[in-house]
């Protein structure tokens, strides 16, 4: 009786650890968020995000410049080099708070012009 206490037991530990594992494997993933920003897209004067929600964290921002002039993207602080179009630069973000966090264009007059939104960091 004992012996099959401790074999069912030792069983239920190795089924927990299967079950934990995937978890921790998928916290640890969504904790490396990326963010797709297309600047002068659908306009010149706008930004298309791939998410306008995060998890807090680190956020990795790959930004292109689909517009026909030169454009960055500015967020939390941080900005990515003017990007001529056609040019890509990652820019990344450390989110410790949630909230919401405005982002632009910070090459003068774009912002004023409509390149800008808000990112909301959960």
């Amino acid at each position: 009786m004992k012996a099959r206490l401790l074999a069912a037991a030792a069983l239920a530990s190795l089924v927990a650890a299967v079950i934990v594992l995937p978890a921790a494997a998928r916290s640890h993933q969504a904790a490396a968020t990326t963010v797709k920003v297309l600047a002068g897209k659908p306009s010149e004067f706008k930004f298309a995000l791939s998410t306008k929600t995060v998890h807090r964290g680190t956020v990795t921002f790959l930004v292109t410049n689909k517009g026909k002039i030169t454009h960055n993207f500015k967020i939390a602080g941080k900005k990515t080099p003017n990007l001529a179009p056609g040019k890509s630069a990652k820019l990344v973000v450390k989110f410790a708070k949630a909230g919401k966090y405005a982002y632009l264009c910070a090459v003068p007059g774009h912002a004023a012009a409509g390149m800008k939104g808000v990112l909301v960091a959960k």
